[in-house]
């Protein structure tokens, strides 16, 4: 689903290896149609979370990033959480966040609302003119 530049994308159930690579291809193919600034992947709806669900978020988050994209978890659940940690999984630099909706803020924090075209250059500094300082 779309959301002005972003894009909100939700596993709703545990997903095998091979439906993982493929949401990852698809969300990543998204990103480039749609010319997206953001994603929000929300896995609340997981109980579980394996080490290859793990660093398949990480390598979206990664590849997106390479497209022009940030990348927000969102909807950990607890138990996953402490699982992971205790595992040693990790989402690397991957942001998170708790649900959607600072999901979504923290997206518009880092893009500036999704908005393209923006001048990012520096601002050119001309010289004073004879007499102004």
């Amino acid at each position: 689903m779309r959301q002005g530049r972003n894009l909100i994308a939700s596993i709703h159930t545990a997903l095998d290896d091979t439906e993982m690579v493929r949401f990852q291809r698809d969300l990543i193919d998204q990103v480039g149609q749609h010319r997206c600034r953001g994603i929000n992947i929300d896995v609340a709806a997981l109980d579980v979370l394996d080490s290859f669900g793990t660093r398949t978020l990480r390598n979206i988050a990664h590849m997106a990033l390479l497209r022009g994209a940030v990348t927000v978890i969102v909807g950990i659940h607890p138990d996953i959480a402490f699982t992971m940690v205790r595992l040693g999984m990790d989402l690397d630099t991957v942001r998170t966040a708790l649900d959607l909706d600072e999901g979504l803020v923290t997206l518009d924090e880092i893009t500036g609302g999704g908005r393209i075209g923006r001048d990012r250059r520096p601002q050119e500094r001309r010289p004073p003119r004879l007499g102004q300082q």
